[in-house]
């Protein structure tokens, strides 16, 4: 299926364990998991670089299969998670990245492109996530105040 934005098609990244429950080789066990995950994220790891960290480097194929917990599950239940996912904050960065290109260069026609291309992946992706419960109905895109957000 081809990119929404560009003409690329895209390739799928690295496969998942086929077997969705434990494996008999793994050391660790449910807790253990659970205490390196909410270690990890307090190093400063996000979400998305914590199951390859623990991939690479523990050999934890699959924090699912072990704490039968998605990670961010555990994470927030620890209390650990923002108000917004992981994918809107780094599109929000680059709208504000993008905003602050801008006054310095006006008549950069690519960049009010890009500008516009990321809020529309920003509302898309809000619209997704009111429609799944992780933001607020109430909450609006409003790109002015988005600075107030990455702080």
């Amino acid at each position: 299926m081809a990119r929404v934005y560009s003409k690329r098609k895209g390739k799928s990244g690295s496969s998942r364990p086929l077997a969705k429950k434990e494996q008999s080789w793994l050391r660790y066990k449910g807790k253990e998991v659970e205490i390196l995950v909410t270690k990890l994220f307090k190093e400063g790891y996000k979400p998305s670089q914590i199951g390859i960290h623990l991939r690479d480097a523990y050999g934890i194929p699959d924090v699912r299969a072990v704490t039968e917990k998605k990670l961010t599950q555990i994470l927030s239940e620890k209390g650990l998670l923002n108000k917004f996912t992981e994918d809107i904050l780094a599109l929000m960065k680059r709208r504000v990245d993008i905003s602050k290109h801008m006054l310095t260069n006006k008549k950069d026609m690519s960049a009010v492109r890009g500008l516009e291309i990321t809020d529309s992946k920003i509302r898309r992706l809000v619209k997704y996530y009111k429609a799944k419960g992780k933001i607020s109905e109430e909450w609006n895109y409003n790109p002015d105040e988005i600075k107030l957000y990455l702080e």
